[in-house]
């Protein structure tokens, strides 16, 4: 394949999801401008876009951007380990998952968010009853991916490693773990998606910092603009959640 082939193939779909967005910025503004979709609900996306200029400069937008990502990264530290060492717990031991995993599913719906009076009662009013609901939140998805690429390891490989003598460690750590990753890794950004909403409902209900309380604010002003604005910033995070994850991945195989 040329050089320019492998360009066009790396450059066209972000090309194509850009100018796939413009357009429908672009199909809204003309709608709301003839009448057919009410402006006071939906604000015109050159507004949004005019906007934010002033939110970044009169509404500290970096340092609420940089409190809900250090929320959400040490959620998203939190899924990893105990998502992962759990989902790996339970795949040890059959009779365990066999007693858990429906209640893991079953965890994965419940609306947690709903329950955070009780984690101001247990953290106090802080980012650490941000950080815990987001935990908790995630948590499902990550044991379950988990539980599925580790049990989607094909046999082969497994005899292979008893042939040679390898101890379950060892198995695990060789074996095991990299057949599994990228399922793990599908977990983990699923966890990330549910801990970063979450972590914004959360600090809007109890108004403390972050974009969520930026969002709080600006729609309490009734300021459309900026608040789609920043509903933008907290999309931006998620992209960044998003690139990180996937990096990380590819190292992690990289140097397995």
């Amino acid at each position: 394949m040329s050089a320019a082939a492998i360009t066009a193939r790396r450059f066209t779909p972000p090309v194509v999801g850009f100018g796939s967005a413009i357009f429908v910025l672009a199909a809204v503004e003309f709608l709301i401008r003839i009448g057919l979709i009410n402006r006071f609900i939906v604000p015109l996306p050159s507004e949004v876009a005019a906007s934010f200029g002033r939110v970044i400069v009169e509404e500290d937008i970096l340092h609420r951007f940089l409190q809900t990502a250090w929320e959400c990264s040490a959620a998203g530290v939190l899924l990893a380990v105990f998502g992962v060492v759990i989902g790996a717990v339970m795949h040890r031991l059959p009779l365990f998952r066999r007693a858990c995993e429906t209640w893991v599913a079953a965890f994965a719906s419940a609306p947690l968010v709903l329950a955070y009076p009780l984690f101001l009662v247990l953290f106090g009013r802080s980012a650490l009853t941000i950080i815990m609901l987001a935990f908790l939140s995630g948590l499902p998805p990550v044991i379950l991916k988990t539980l599925e690429g580790l049990g989607a390891t094909r046999r082969v490989l497994i005899n292979v490693g008893r042939s040679l003598k390898l101890t379950q460690a060892q198995q695990f750590r060789k074996i095991l773990f990299p057949s599994a990753l990228p399922t793990i890794f599908v977990g983990i950004r699923l966890g990330l998606i549910f801990a970063l909403i979450n972590v914004v409902g959360v600090e809007f209900l109890i108004n403390f910092g972050g974009l969520g309380q930026l969002i709080n604010d600006l729609a309490e002003r009734y300021d459309l603009p900026g608040v789609y604005a920043a509903i933008t910033f907290v999309i931006l995070v998620s992209v960044l959640f998003f690139v990180t994850t996937e990096r990380a991945e590819r190292w992690l195989r990289s140097v397995g």
